[in-house]
């Protein structure tokens, strides 16, 4: 198992948001949940809970909506170590993620991680999450677009942008929706989030909720760099295409370079020379300060 965690405060409850109808990704979607889409024969889904497990995952919460009976057929109610636990968003045509993070709030009093159910990666990503109050994310590459951060060199995030941006590579980093989330910021994100939905903002991207907390003070999270290892956004059919010759080898510990067109490029680094980069980045490496 891998665990670059070594603290008191071990994240061992995790929240999957799985209630979309995956549009992007129709006709693949129209009879199934987005979250079973099949990358190289495995189930998007698969992969993600697998990795929960390596990590000692003991909980997880799963928010769901379309074809949500497919979900808890595919997962039943334990994998593993893992207990298994249904939130139902009977809104999920007319509201975003926000609406499914709100759905959360009175099944969760305990320290979690935040991840959404279109994400494949390598699961030694995860290591550095396992702690409180923590974001993935990855340098900015002229391709990307939606939400991205700046940081500063302490490796906290300044601020949160949601939508495309101009491509300015420094000090700009592409979040890869994966959050660690402590108790206490978890309450305070729950009151925002009450007067989110109350004011009818249910179409809204949670992190338009942690962009405005980072602003006034609220929220606080360390970067954790995903560089260097296999990881993909699914959003539509192209990115399938490509998530699945990333990981065509499901073996993104070997070196390689992936050209894709749009390019992803994977460097097997030695831990001093990751360090170094990251150093340079304005990320300080996490691993090395636990």
């Amino acid at each position: 198992m891998t665990n670059n965690f070594r603290g008191t405060e071990r994240v061992t409850t995790a929240l999957l948001l799985a209630a979309g109808t995956g549009s992007r990704l129709y006709p693949l979607t129209e009879n199934e949940p987005k979250c079973l889409t099949m990358v190289n024969g495995t189930a998007i889904l698969e992969r993600l809970v697998d990795s929960l497990n390596q990590h000692g995952f003991k909980r997880l919460v799963v928010v769901t909506g379309h074809l949500e009976h497919k979900i808890r057929e595919f997962l039943g109610t334990r994998i593993g170590d893992m207990s298994i636990e249904y939130v139902f968003s009977p809104s999920y045509r007319t509201t975003n993620n926000v609406y499914s993070l709100w759905m959360a709030r009175e099944v969760i009093n305990e320290p979690f991680l935040l991840l959404e159910s279109d994400l494949v990666f390598d699961e030694s990503l995860l290591g550095p999450m396992l702690g409180p109050d923590r974001m993935a994310v990855a340098t900015m590459r002229p391709w990307m677009n939606g939400t991205y951060v700046t940081v500063n060199q302490s490796g906290q995030v300044r601020s949160i942008m949601v939508g495309r941006a101009d491509f300015v590579a420094e000090n700009r980093y592409k979040t890869v929706n994966i959050y660690s989330i402590s108790l206490p910021a978890w309450r305070r994100i729950g009151e925002k989030l009450d007067q989110h939905v109350a004011a009818g903002n249910v179409d809204d991207y949670y992190e338009i909720v942690f962009a405005q907390m980072i602003v006034e003070g609220s929220l606080s999270f360390n970067v954790v760099s995903f560089d260097g290892k296999a990881w993909y956004e699914i959003d539509n059919l192209a990115d399938l295409a490509q998530a699945e010759e990333l990981f065509s080898s499901d073996d993104s510990e070997t070196a390689k370079t992936v050209v894709l067109s749009r390019p992803v490029i994977l460097n097997r680094e030695t831990s001093n020379a990751a360090e170094s980069r990251q150093a340079t980045a304005g990320i300080p490496s996490v691993t090395s300060r636990l």
